[in-house]
This record gives structure tokens, C-alpha cells and sequence, in this order.
């Protein structure tokens, strides 16, 4: 199965005590608050996105999932792509929700800490594992995007891509969440440095960055703040 044959603009739904939110810089306590995630789901399926990304924001914290059954609920009430992360720390947790009819499961500081997580992962559901490498000051962190790992961004995608990833979901964590714009240089050297689709995360304000991305080599954009902040339109992104 191809993951985004074409480029797509994907809506973050951001789970935290089982309602919507988008923080700024991951920062617990920036929250500000959207609503049930079903609705806002059906909302951006309504508009047109084709994949939908789910995150346990709880779970990223506290490392265990938090917000399962607001994610089943979305999972069941909608029929597109689903990509699910966040507190998701054993193979045997991501391949019970792939079996649940999610479409991709989101490793980030499972596959930092133990790499073979991946291919595990994948050997039961091929192409189905993305690894998300999420860099604050040219490093990759982990766990809530409180600690560095040494690891650059780019040697850490050609990594798991050997190691099985289906694609690779790269956040700026030094954007996120503040509208203020991205930063398409370093989404560039991943998507230079392999072959799977690289994903990209984290500021996007305008229209016009969504089209930065794009020319950048990213296969698809996750779009959180401005959406919800109606900065722009999800058929407005699209049609960019």
C-alpha cells in the first residue's frame, strides 16, 4: 500500500482529557481547546482530507495510552486514513491498534529507545510503522520533546528506513505551534536523505507554507493551529 500517492494537507485532531487541543512548542499548559474529536474528525473528512492524524497527547506525556477510546471513536466514525501516535511504547500496542483498522501507527520515543521496535512492527503489518523524528535545535528529542538524543535528524531517518519505516513524520518543534511560519531547509535534507515519504509537521501558518513544504519533498503536511484557527481552509490548503 502507497502512502500518499499524491501530496496531502493532513488535520492533526491533538487528544488531551478527551477533548481537541493544540499546544504551542508541546508545552503542556498552552492548550487551548476545540472540542470532541468525532466532531472535528467528520468536520475535516467533510472538507476533504483523505488522512486524518491522531495524537494522544497524554499518552506522549505519561507514556501510555490515555485517550484509547476518543481515538477508537474517530477511527470507527470515519473511513479515511488514520495515522495514530502518542503513548504508543510496545510492538504489541501498535500492531493491536493496526489490527483495529488504524492505517498507521506513529513510533517516536519507542523507536528511539528501541530501534527494533520498527522492524517488529512492521513484519506483522509492512509499511504501516512511521517513525516520527521530532528536532529542536537540529537534535532529535524524545519523551514530550524534553530531552535531546545527540541524534541528527537526517542520519536518524536513513536509519529507520533501513530498519523497515514506512515513512517518516518530521516535527520542528521550534515552530510548532506558533504560526509563525516553517523552516523548509530542514525538511528538505530528510527528504533528500531517503527514499520513504517524509511528512512534515509544525507551523505552518499560511497557504504559502504549505506550498514550501511541498516544494521542499514533503509527500504530505500535518496542519494543526491554523486550521482550528480558520487561518486558512482545508479546501483552501488543498487547492494550493
Amino acid at each position: 500500500m502507497t502512502h500518499f500517492p499524491e501530496f496531502e494537507v493532513v488535520p492533526a485532531v491533538d487528544v488531551q482529557d478527551g477533548e481537541v487541543v493544540q499546544l504551542v512548542q508541546g508545552e503542556r499548559g498552552t492548550e487551548k481547546r476545540y472540542g470532541d474529536p468525532v466532531e472535528a474528525a467528520r468536520r475535516w473528512v467533510d472538507e476533504g482530507a483523505e488522512t486524518l492524524h491522531l495524537v494522544d497527547l497524554d499518552g506522549a506525556f505519561e507514556g501510555q495510552r490515555e485517550n484509547a477510546a476518543a481515538i477508537e471513536a474517530v477511527v470507527d466514525a470515519t473511513d479515511v486514513d488514520v495515522q495514530v501516535g502518542g503513548g504508543i511504547r510496545t510492538a504489541a500496542d501498535a500492531i493491536a491498534l493496526l489490527d483495529g483498522g488504524v492505517d498507521r501507527v506513529i513510533l517516536g520515543t519507542a523507536a528511539v529507545e528501541n530501534p527494533d521496535i520498527v522492524g517488529d512492527v512492521s513484519e506483522e503489518h509492512p509499511e504501516s510503522v512511521m517513525v516520527s523524528l521530532d528536532a529542536k535545535g537540529g537534535e532529535v528529542v524524545v519523551s514530550g520533546w524534553t530531552e535531546g538524543t545527540g541524534l541528527d535528524p537526517a542520519e536518524a531517518a536513513v536509519r529507520y528506513e533501513k530498519l523497515g519505516a514506512g515513512a517518516i513524520l518530521f516535527t520542528d518543534v521550534d515552530v510548532e505551534g506558533q504560526l509563525e511560519g516553517v523552516k523548509a531547509d530542514r525538511v528538505r535534507r530528510i527528504a533528500e536523505a531517503v527514499e520513504i515519504p517524509v511528512v512534515a509537521s509544525g507551523g505552518v501558518a499560511t497557504v504559502e507554507d504549505v506550498r514550501t513544504l511541498r516544494e521542499a519533498g514533503a509527500a504530505a503536511v500535518v496542519v494543526g493551529t491554523a486550521l482550528y484557527e480558520g487561518a486558512f481552509t482545508l479546501r483552501e490548503a488543498m487547492s494550493a
